[in-house]
Protein backbone atom coordinates (compact mmCIF):
# COMPACT_ATOMS: atom_id res chain seq x y z
CA UNK A 1 0.00 0.00 0.00
CA UNK A 2 1.29 3.20 -0.94
CA UNK A 3 2.16 6.13 1.63
CA UNK A 4 5.08 7.83 0.18
CA UNK A 5 4.15 10.01 -2.27
CA UNK A 6 3.20 13.71 -2.29
CA UNK A 7 -0.58 13.49 -2.67
CA UNK A 8 -0.69 11.58 0.70
CA UNK A 9 1.44 15.28 2.33
CA UNK A 10 -0.46 17.83 0.26
CA UNK A 11 -4.41 16.86 0.05
CA UNK A 12 -5.02 16.25 3.50
CA UNK A 13 -3.16 20.14 4.48
CA UNK A 14 -5.56 21.80 2.00
CA UNK A 15 -8.61 19.99 3.36
CA UNK A 16 -7.42 20.70 7.04
CA UNK A 17 -5.96 24.32 6.64
CA UNK A 18 -8.40 25.41 3.91
CA UNK A 19 -8.50 29.29 5.43
CA UNK A 20 -5.21 29.43 6.53
CA UNK A 21 -2.41 32.01 4.62
CA UNK A 22 -0.17 29.65 3.17
CA UNK A 23 2.03 31.60 0.83
CA UNK A 24 3.07 35.10 0.81
CA UNK A 25 5.32 36.55 -2.70
CA UNK A 26 6.57 39.85 -0.95
CA UNK A 27 7.73 40.88 -4.71
CA UNK A 28 3.85 40.90 -5.43
CA UNK A 29 2.75 41.82 -2.51
CA UNK A 30 -0.02 38.63 -2.38
CA UNK A 31 -1.10 35.80 -0.26
CA UNK A 32 -2.55 32.59 -1.02
CA UNK A 33 -4.44 30.62 1.37
CA UNK A 34 -4.23 26.30 1.19
CA UNK A 35 -7.40 26.20 -0.53
CA UNK A 36 -6.45 28.98 -2.83
CA UNK A 37 -3.26 26.95 -3.51
CA UNK A 38 -4.72 24.06 -4.02
CA UNK A 39 -7.06 25.40 -6.72
CA UNK A 40 -4.23 26.81 -8.37
CA UNK A 41 -1.80 23.94 -8.13
CA UNK A 42 -4.45 21.24 -9.52
CA UNK A 43 -5.08 23.62 -12.52
CA UNK A 44 -1.46 24.01 -13.12
CA UNK A 45 -1.12 19.86 -13.22
CA UNK A 46 -4.04 20.26 -15.41
CA UNK A 47 -2.32 21.93 -17.91
CA UNK A 48 0.88 20.68 -18.02
CA UNK A 49 -0.51 17.77 -19.19
CA UNK A 50 -3.64 19.30 -21.61
CA UNK A 51 -1.79 22.40 -22.62
CA UNK A 52 1.55 21.59 -22.65
CA UNK A 53 1.74 17.94 -23.58
CA UNK A 54 3.84 16.37 -20.70
CA UNK A 55 3.30 13.50 -19.08
CA UNK A 56 4.25 12.16 -15.67
CA UNK A 57 7.68 10.75 -16.63
CA UNK A 58 8.46 14.16 -18.77
CA UNK A 59 10.96 16.88 -17.23
CA UNK A 60 10.03 20.55 -17.05
CA UNK A 61 12.74 23.19 -15.78
CA UNK A 62 12.29 25.79 -13.80
CA UNK A 63 14.43 29.02 -13.96
CA UNK A 64 13.46 31.80 -12.07
CA UNK A 65 13.81 34.08 -8.28
CA UNK A 66 11.93 32.81 -5.70
CA UNK A 67 8.25 33.21 -5.63
CA UNK A 68 4.98 32.02 -4.81
CA UNK A 69 4.65 30.33 -8.62
CA UNK A 70 8.06 28.46 -8.38
CA UNK A 71 6.12 26.49 -5.01
CA UNK A 72 3.36 25.98 -7.24
CA UNK A 73 4.95 24.21 -9.51
CA UNK A 74 7.08 22.00 -7.16
CA UNK A 75 3.75 20.92 -5.68
CA UNK A 76 2.32 20.28 -9.16
CA UNK A 77 5.44 18.26 -10.12
CA UNK A 78 5.14 16.37 -7.37
CA UNK A 79 1.44 15.35 -7.53
CA UNK A 80 2.62 13.36 -10.24
CA UNK A 81 2.34 16.57 -13.38
CA UNK A 82 5.52 15.70 -14.53
CA UNK A 83 9.25 15.61 -13.12
CA UNK A 84 10.29 19.01 -11.59
CA UNK A 85 14.34 20.43 -13.21
CA UNK A 86 15.15 23.21 -11.12
CA UNK A 87 18.11 25.10 -12.98
CA UNK A 88 20.86 26.96 -10.81
CA UNK A 89 20.84 30.73 -11.65
CA UNK A 90 24.42 30.64 -11.76
CA UNK A 91 24.71 28.51 -14.69
CA UNK A 92 27.10 29.85 -17.61
CA UNK A 93 25.23 29.42 -20.81
CA UNK A 94 27.26 26.11 -21.50
CA UNK A 95 25.82 24.72 -18.43
CA UNK A 96 22.50 25.70 -18.70
CA UNK A 97 22.66 24.57 -22.26
CA UNK A 98 24.14 20.88 -21.35
CA UNK A 99 21.72 20.33 -18.60
CA UNK A 100 18.36 21.34 -20.19
CA UNK A 101 19.57 18.75 -23.38
CA UNK A 102 21.36 16.41 -20.89
CA UNK A 103 17.39 16.10 -19.42
CA UNK A 104 15.61 16.02 -22.70
CA UNK A 105 13.12 18.98 -21.04
CA UNK A 106 10.97 20.46 -23.76
CA UNK A 107 9.70 22.98 -21.02
CA UNK A 108 11.11 25.67 -19.13
CA UNK A 109 9.01 28.01 -16.92
CA UNK A 110 10.88 31.57 -16.33
CA UNK A 111 10.49 34.78 -14.91
CA UNK A 112 11.75 37.89 -16.90
CA UNK A 113 14.88 38.32 -15.15
CA UNK A 114 16.29 35.04 -16.91
CA UNK A 115 13.89 34.67 -20.23
CA UNK A 116 16.59 36.02 -22.26
CA UNK A 117 18.74 33.86 -21.13
CA UNK A 118 16.53 30.99 -22.09
CA UNK A 119 16.02 32.52 -25.07
CA UNK A 120 19.67 32.66 -26.29
CA UNK A 121 19.74 28.84 -25.44
CA UNK A 122 16.78 27.18 -26.28
CA UNK A 123 17.43 26.33 -30.44
CA UNK A 124 20.36 24.68 -29.15
CA UNK A 125 18.92 22.71 -26.46
CA UNK A 126 16.11 21.74 -27.69
CA UNK A 127 13.83 23.66 -25.62
CA UNK A 128 10.41 23.45 -27.26
CA UNK A 129 7.84 25.80 -25.18
CA UNK A 130 8.97 29.05 -23.12
CA UNK A 131 6.33 29.76 -20.36
CA UNK A 132 6.52 33.29 -18.53
CA UNK A 133 6.49 33.50 -14.92
CA UNK A 134 4.88 36.80 -14.06
CA UNK A 135 4.85 40.22 -16.46
CA UNK A 136 7.36 41.45 -18.91
CA UNK A 137 8.44 42.20 -22.30
CA UNK A 138 10.75 39.29 -22.93
CA UNK A 139 10.53 36.46 -25.34
CA UNK A 140 8.13 33.53 -24.22
CA UNK A 141 5.47 31.12 -25.60
CA UNK A 142 2.77 31.33 -23.25
CA UNK A 143 1.69 32.88 -20.10
CA UNK A 144 1.82 31.37 -16.59
CA UNK A 145 -1.68 33.20 -15.59
CA UNK A 146 -3.44 31.80 -19.20
CA UNK A 147 -2.01 28.95 -18.50
CA UNK A 148 -3.73 28.51 -14.90
CA UNK A 149 -6.89 29.89 -16.50
CA UNK A 150 -6.97 27.09 -18.93
CA UNK A 151 -6.19 24.01 -16.29
CA UNK A 152 -9.26 22.10 -14.65
CA UNK A 153 -8.94 21.42 -10.83
CA UNK A 154 -9.01 17.88 -10.79
CA UNK A 155 -6.04 16.19 -8.63
CA UNK A 156 -4.22 13.54 -11.11
CA UNK A 157 -3.82 9.83 -10.77
CA UNK A 158 -1.48 9.06 -8.14
CA UNK A 159 2.61 8.32 -8.57
CA UNK A 160 3.76 5.27 -7.33
CA UNK A 161 6.70 5.73 -4.98
CA UNK A 162 9.25 4.73 -6.90
CA UNK A 163 8.15 7.47 -9.77
CA UNK A 164 10.84 9.88 -9.95
CA UNK A 165 10.08 13.22 -8.85
CA UNK A 166 12.74 15.82 -9.00
CA UNK A 167 15.69 15.92 -11.40
CA UNK A 168 18.25 18.26 -9.69
CA UNK A 169 21.73 18.95 -11.19
CA UNK A 170 24.89 19.57 -9.38
CA UNK A 171 28.36 19.42 -9.91
CA UNK A 172 30.01 17.20 -11.87
CA UNK A 173 33.47 15.67 -12.57
CA UNK A 174 33.95 16.63 -16.03
CA UNK A 175 33.23 20.42 -15.24
CA UNK A 176 29.68 19.75 -16.54
CA UNK A 177 26.54 19.26 -14.21
CA UNK A 178 25.32 15.74 -13.81
CA UNK A 179 21.57 15.21 -12.89
CA UNK A 180 20.44 14.01 -9.32
CA UNK A 181 17.05 11.46 -9.71
CA UNK A 182 14.99 11.71 -6.21
CA UNK A 183 11.90 9.58 -6.19
CA UNK A 184 8.87 10.31 -4.20
CA UNK A 185 9.97 8.33 -1.78
CA UNK A 186 12.95 9.96 -1.52
CA UNK A 187 11.01 13.25 -1.07
CA UNK A 188 8.88 12.10 1.48
CA UNK A 189 11.17 10.42 3.44
CA UNK A 190 13.09 13.87 3.95
CA UNK A 191 9.84 15.44 4.64
CA UNK A 192 9.38 12.81 7.77
CA UNK A 193 13.14 13.32 8.52
CA UNK A 194 12.35 17.51 8.20
CA UNK A 195 9.43 17.05 10.92
CA UNK A 196 11.31 14.21 13.06
CA UNK A 197 13.84 16.70 13.79
CA UNK A 198 12.93 20.06 13.59
CA UNK A 199 8.75 20.01 14.58
CA UNK A 200 7.69 22.80 13.26
CA UNK A 201 4.74 24.36 15.07
CA UNK A 202 1.45 24.78 12.88
CA UNK A 203 1.95 28.68 13.49
CA UNK A 204 5.03 28.93 11.79
CA UNK A 205 5.97 31.68 9.38
CA UNK A 206 9.16 30.41 7.05
CA UNK A 207 10.79 32.95 5.59
CA UNK A 208 12.14 31.48 2.33
CA UNK A 209 15.70 33.43 1.18
CA UNK A 210 17.82 30.52 0.67
CA UNK A 211 17.41 29.54 -4.20
CA UNK A 212 14.43 27.63 -4.13
CA UNK A 213 16.22 26.07 -6.56
CA UNK A 214 18.73 24.36 -4.25
CA UNK A 215 18.33 21.62 -1.76
CA UNK A 216 18.65 23.17 1.14
CA UNK A 217 15.02 24.67 0.35
CA UNK A 218 13.16 21.04 0.80
CA UNK A 219 12.12 22.67 4.18
CA UNK A 220 9.97 25.18 2.45
CA UNK A 221 9.20 23.02 -0.36
CA UNK A 222 7.95 20.50 1.35
CA UNK A 223 6.27 22.70 4.21
CA UNK A 224 2.60 22.28 4.34
CA UNK A 225 2.19 21.84 7.98
CA UNK A 226 -0.39 24.71 8.81
CA UNK A 227 2.39 27.69 8.89
CA UNK A 228 2.99 30.37 6.15
CA UNK A 229 5.76 29.94 3.69
CA UNK A 230 7.13 34.07 2.66
CA UNK A 231 9.24 34.42 -0.05
CA UNK A 232 11.53 37.06 -0.89
CA UNK A 233 13.52 37.11 -4.40
CA UNK A 234 16.53 36.83 -3.39
CA UNK A 235 19.14 36.92 -0.46
CA UNK A 236 19.35 40.73 0.36
CA UNK A 237 20.10 41.95 3.89
CA UNK A 238 17.38 44.69 3.64
CA UNK A 239 14.99 42.55 1.66
CA UNK A 240 15.58 39.88 4.40
CA UNK A 241 15.61 42.21 7.56
CA UNK A 242 12.07 44.05 6.26
CA UNK A 243 10.62 40.56 5.68
CA UNK A 244 11.07 39.26 8.56
CA UNK A 245 10.23 42.55 10.29
CA UNK A 246 7.32 42.86 8.47
CA UNK A 247 5.95 39.18 8.84
CA UNK A 248 7.27 38.07 12.07
CA UNK A 249 9.24 35.58 10.48
CA UNK A 250 9.83 32.91 12.80
CA UNK A 251 11.92 30.38 11.03
CA UNK A 252 14.48 30.45 8.38
CA UNK A 253 17.58 28.38 6.95
CA UNK A 254 20.53 30.84 6.08
CA UNK A 255 24.56 29.99 5.10
CA UNK A 256 26.99 31.51 7.38
CA UNK A 257 27.88 33.67 4.78
CA UNK A 258 24.42 34.79 4.46
CA UNK A 259 24.37 35.30 8.01
CA UNK A 260 28.07 37.00 8.01
CA UNK A 261 26.99 39.47 4.95
CA UNK A 262 23.80 40.49 7.44
CA UNK A 263 25.55 41.19 10.54
CA UNK A 264 27.71 43.16 7.78
CA UNK A 265 25.54 45.51 6.64
CA UNK A 266 24.39 49.25 7.78
CA UNK A 267 20.71 48.25 8.28
CA UNK A 268 21.25 45.50 10.77
CA UNK A 269 19.77 45.03 13.78
CA UNK A 270 18.95 42.65 16.17
CA UNK A 271 15.64 44.06 17.17
CA UNK A 272 14.74 43.38 13.62
CA UNK A 273 15.39 39.74 13.46
CA UNK A 274 13.43 39.32 17.25
CA UNK A 275 10.36 37.38 15.81
CA UNK A 276 13.00 34.68 14.67
CA UNK A 277 12.60 31.36 16.92
CA UNK A 278 14.83 29.10 14.82
CA UNK A 279 17.37 28.81 12.51
CA UNK A 280 19.21 26.47 10.42
CA UNK A 281 22.28 26.96 8.76
CA UNK A 282 24.74 24.68 6.89
CA UNK A 283 26.34 23.88 3.48
CA UNK A 284 29.71 25.73 4.34
CA UNK A 285 31.33 26.10 7.72
CA UNK A 286 30.17 28.37 10.57
CA UNK A 287 33.40 30.70 11.60
CA UNK A 288 33.39 30.88 15.36
CA UNK A 289 32.99 34.26 15.79
CA UNK A 290 30.01 34.60 13.41
CA UNK A 291 28.44 31.68 15.38
CA UNK A 292 29.17 33.71 18.81
CA UNK A 293 27.97 36.76 17.74
CA UNK A 294 24.63 34.50 16.71
CA UNK A 295 24.27 33.34 20.23
CA UNK A 296 24.98 36.51 21.76
CA UNK A 297 22.68 38.64 20.03
CA UNK A 298 19.94 36.61 19.04
CA UNK A 299 19.81 34.66 22.05
CA UNK A 300 15.98 33.99 21.59
CA UNK A 301 16.71 31.69 18.61
CA UNK A 302 17.20 28.01 18.66
CA UNK A 303 20.22 27.10 16.23
CA UNK A 304 20.05 23.56 14.00
CA UNK A 305 23.26 22.99 11.70
CA UNK A 306 22.17 20.46 8.65
CA UNK A 307 24.46 18.93 7.26
CA UNK A 308 23.43 16.70 3.69
CA UNK A 309 23.55 17.03 -0.16
CA UNK A 310 21.63 17.14 -3.29
CA UNK A 311 22.27 13.06 -3.89
CA UNK A 312 19.96 12.92 -0.20
CA UNK A 313 17.20 15.00 -0.92
CA UNK A 314 19.20 17.55 1.57
CA UNK A 315 19.90 15.96 5.09
CA UNK A 316 22.06 13.40 6.56
CA UNK A 317 22.60 14.86 10.02
CA UNK A 318 21.56 17.54 12.24
CA UNK A 319 23.01 19.90 15.33
CA UNK A 320 19.91 20.23 17.52
CA UNK A 321 19.75 23.48 20.28
CA UNK A 322 20.84 21.39 23.26
CA UNK A 323 23.71 20.31 21.40
CA UNK A 324 24.59 23.76 20.52
CA UNK A 325 24.94 24.20 24.70
CA UNK A 326 27.70 21.83 24.57
CA UNK A 327 31.19 23.35 23.37
CA UNK A 328 32.22 19.38 22.54
CA UNK A 329 30.07 19.28 19.98
CA UNK A 330 29.66 22.77 18.86
CA UNK A 331 31.93 22.07 16.10
CA UNK A 332 30.27 19.25 15.08
CA UNK A 333 27.30 18.46 12.36
CA UNK A 334 25.44 16.42 14.66
CA UNK A 335 24.06 13.41 14.44
CA UNK A 336 22.18 10.94 12.10
CA UNK A 337 18.73 11.42 11.25
CA UNK A 338 16.21 8.58 11.71
CA UNK A 339 16.86 5.77 9.07
CA UNK A 340 20.33 7.45 7.81
CA UNK A 341 23.87 5.01 8.87
CA UNK A 342 27.05 7.15 8.85
CA UNK A 343 30.18 4.86 7.84
CA UNK A 344 33.32 6.46 8.13
CA UNK A 345 35.88 4.45 5.61
CA UNK A 346 39.15 4.79 3.97
CA UNK A 347 40.30 4.07 0.41
CA UNK A 348 39.78 0.72 0.22
CA UNK A 349 36.29 0.89 1.75
CA UNK A 350 36.95 -0.41 5.07
CA UNK A 351 35.50 1.44 8.37
CA UNK A 352 37.19 3.28 10.83
CA UNK A 353 37.42 3.71 14.30
CA UNK A 354 36.23 6.61 15.97
CA UNK A 355 38.18 9.51 16.06
CA UNK A 356 39.95 8.69 13.10
CA UNK A 357 39.39 11.09 9.48
CA UNK A 358 38.37 8.96 6.61
CA UNK A 359 35.31 9.71 4.23
CA UNK A 360 31.71 10.03 5.45
CA UNK A 361 29.77 7.67 3.88
CA UNK A 362 25.90 7.12 4.35
CA UNK A 363 23.21 4.85 4.30
CA UNK A 364 19.38 6.38 4.02
CA UNK A 365 16.25 5.63 1.99
CA UNK A 366 16.09 9.80 0.99
CA UNK A 367 19.11 9.21 -1.32
CA UNK A 368 18.82 9.87 -5.08
CA UNK A 369 17.87 6.88 -7.43
CA UNK A 370 21.08 7.58 -10.01
CA UNK A 371 23.06 10.29 -11.69
CA UNK A 372 20.69 10.46 -14.53
CA UNK A 373 21.88 8.61 -16.93
CA UNK A 374 25.27 7.69 -15.96
CA UNK A 375 25.77 4.36 -14.47
CA UNK A 376 29.17 4.42 -14.56
CA UNK A 377 29.31 7.86 -11.82
CA UNK A 378 26.67 5.75 -9.99
CA UNK A 379 27.97 2.65 -9.62
CA UNK A 380 31.08 4.65 -8.42
CA UNK A 381 28.66 7.15 -5.87
CA UNK A 382 27.06 3.89 -4.17
CA UNK A 383 29.97 1.39 -4.27
CA UNK A 384 30.09 -1.27 -1.39
CA UNK A 385 26.12 -0.21 -0.97
CA UNK A 386 27.54 3.15 0.69
CA UNK A 387 27.03 6.73 -1.02
CA UNK A 388 30.54 7.98 -0.79
CA UNK A 389 30.36 11.84 -0.33
CA UNK A 390 33.69 12.86 -0.78
CA UNK A 391 33.83 14.74 2.61
CA UNK A 392 36.60 14.17 4.92
CA UNK A 393 35.09 13.70 8.81
CA UNK A 394 35.08 11.33 11.26
CA UNK A 395 32.74 9.82 14.37
CA UNK A 396 33.36 10.62 17.47
CA UNK A 397 32.65 8.27 20.57
CA UNK A 398 29.17 9.64 21.00
CA UNK A 399 28.15 9.24 17.29
CA UNK A 400 28.32 12.85 16.54
CA UNK A 401 29.84 13.74 12.87
CA UNK A 402 32.65 16.01 12.38
CA UNK A 403 33.60 16.98 9.04
CA UNK A 404 37.01 18.28 8.50
CA UNK A 405 36.40 19.00 5.03
CA UNK A 406 35.73 18.30 1.37
CA UNK A 407 38.28 15.43 -0.02
CA UNK A 408 39.27 17.49 -3.02
CA UNK A 409 39.86 20.36 -0.73
CA UNK A 410 42.54 18.80 1.37
CA UNK A 411 45.75 20.09 0.65
CA UNK A 412 48.56 17.73 1.09
CA UNK A 413 51.64 19.29 1.70
CA UNK A 414 55.27 17.53 2.76
CA UNK A 415 53.14 14.74 3.00
CA UNK A 416 51.23 16.24 5.62
CA UNK A 417 46.96 16.37 5.17
CA UNK A 418 45.98 20.11 6.20
CA UNK A 419 41.96 20.05 6.27
CA UNK A 420 41.33 23.97 4.84
CA UNK A 421 38.30 24.30 7.21
CA UNK A 422 40.53 24.21 10.04
CA UNK A 423 42.68 26.76 8.84
CA UNK A 424 39.95 29.38 7.81
CA UNK A 425 38.76 28.81 11.22
CA UNK A 426 41.51 30.06 12.85
CA UNK A 427 42.04 33.40 10.05
CA UNK A 428 38.20 34.02 10.55
CA UNK A 429 38.96 33.95 14.41
CA UNK A 430 41.27 37.57 13.33
CA UNK A 431 38.93 40.61 13.99
CA UNK A 432 39.81 41.88 10.89
CA UNK A 433 38.79 39.29 8.91
CA UNK A 434 35.06 39.14 6.50
CA UNK A 435 36.09 36.14 4.40
CA UNK A 436 38.92 33.49 4.48
CA UNK A 437 39.24 30.75 2.16
CA UNK A 438 42.50 28.31 2.05
CA UNK A 439 43.47 26.47 -1.13
CA UNK A 440 46.84 24.55 -1.90
CA UNK A 441 48.99 25.83 -4.59
CA UNK A 442 51.94 24.28 -6.44
CA UNK A 443 55.16 24.57 -4.27
CA UNK A 444 58.37 22.47 -6.39
CA UNK A 445 59.40 21.71 -2.50
CA UNK A 446 56.78 20.87 -0.57
CA UNK A 447 54.20 19.77 -3.22
CA UNK A 448 51.81 21.91 -2.15
CA UNK A 449 51.53 24.88 -0.18
CA UNK A 450 48.79 26.49 1.87
CA UNK A 451 47.61 29.24 0.38
CA UNK A 452 45.07 31.58 1.63
CA UNK A 453 42.96 34.14 0.30
CA UNK A 454 41.49 36.54 2.85
CA UNK A 455 38.94 39.77 2.15
CA UNK A 456 38.81 42.32 5.39
CA UNK A 457 36.44 43.93 7.27
CA UNK A 458 35.33 47.52 5.83
CA UNK A 459 37.63 50.10 7.37
CA UNK A 460 39.93 46.93 8.94
CA UNK A 461 43.50 46.89 8.60
CA UNK A 462 45.75 43.59 8.60
CA UNK A 463 48.62 42.46 6.70
CA UNK A 464 49.32 38.95 5.39
CA UNK A 465 52.25 38.76 7.49
CA UNK A 466 50.31 39.45 10.21
CA UNK A 467 47.48 37.21 9.46
CA UNK A 468 50.62 34.17 9.52
CA UNK A 469 51.39 35.27 12.86
CA UNK A 470 47.53 35.11 14.07
CA UNK A 471 47.21 31.70 13.06
CA UNK A 472 50.60 29.93 14.61
CA UNK A 473 49.52 29.73 17.99
CA UNK A 474 46.06 28.44 16.67
CA UNK A 475 47.11 25.34 14.55
CA UNK A 476 50.41 23.13 13.85
CA UNK A 477 53.15 24.54 11.67
CA UNK A 478 53.11 23.18 8.37
CA UNK A 479 49.01 23.82 8.99
CA UNK A 480 50.01 28.04 8.64
CA UNK A 481 49.99 29.56 5.71
CA UNK A 482 52.85 29.88 3.93
CA UNK A 483 51.07 32.99 1.74
CA UNK A 484 48.39 35.26 2.36
CA UNK A 485 46.50 37.26 -0.78
CA UNK A 486 44.59 40.00 0.30
CA UNK A 487 41.48 40.61 -2.03
CA UNK A 488 38.95 43.93 -1.98
CA UNK A 489 36.26 41.99 -3.82
CA UNK A 490 34.08 39.10 -2.10
CA UNK A 491 35.09 36.30 -3.16
CA UNK A 492 32.99 34.24 -5.35
CA UNK A 493 30.40 32.61 -4.41
CA UNK A 494 27.86 29.40 -6.19
CA UNK A 495 23.81 30.15 -6.17
CA UNK A 496 24.01 28.61 -2.48
CA UNK A 497 26.49 31.09 -1.38
CA UNK A 498 29.40 29.07 -0.84
CA UNK A 499 32.90 29.93 -2.05
CA UNK A 500 33.70 28.58 -5.45
CA UNK A 501 37.44 27.58 -4.54
CA UNK A 502 38.05 25.78 -8.03
CA UNK A 503 38.01 29.31 -9.06
CA UNK A 504 40.22 30.56 -6.61
CA UNK A 505 42.95 27.23 -7.67
CA UNK A 506 42.16 27.64 -11.20
CA UNK A 507 45.24 30.50 -11.93
CA UNK A 508 47.18 28.09 -10.17
CA UNK A 509 47.28 24.66 -11.36
CA UNK A 510 46.48 26.01 -15.28
CA UNK A 511 48.60 23.10 -16.89
CA UNK A 512 49.19 21.09 -14.18
CA UNK A 513 48.08 17.88 -12.82
CA UNK A 514 45.54 18.87 -9.94
CA UNK A 515 41.85 19.08 -10.38
CA UNK A 516 40.39 22.40 -9.85
CA UNK A 517 37.12 21.20 -9.48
Amino acid sequence: MKELIWQRQLLPALSRYAARPLLTDTATGTTTTYAEHGSRVLRLASALRGELGLQRADRFAVLSLNSARFEELYHAGLLGAGVVNPLNLRFAPRELTHVLADSETKVVFVDATFAPVIDAVRAEAGVEKVVLLGDGDVPHDFSYEELLAAGEEVVPEEPDEDDPAILMYTGGTTGLPKGVLLTQRAMMLTKYHIQMTFAAPEDEVYLAQVPMFHAASMGAILGVNGGRLVTVPFFDPPAVLAAMEEHQATNSIMVPTMIAMTFAHPSYAPARMSSLLRLTYGASPMPRPVLDRLRRELPQVQLFQGYGMTESAALVSCLLPEDHEREDKLASAGRPVAGTVVSIQDAMGNELPTGEVGEVCVRGGQFMTEYWRRPDETAAAFSDGWYHSGDAGYLDADGYLFLVDRTKDMIVTGGENVYSTEVEQALASHPAVAQAAVIGIPDEVWGEAVHAVVVLKPHAAATGAGLIEHCRPLIAGYKVPKTVELRDEPLPLSGAMKVLKRELRAPYWADRSRSVN
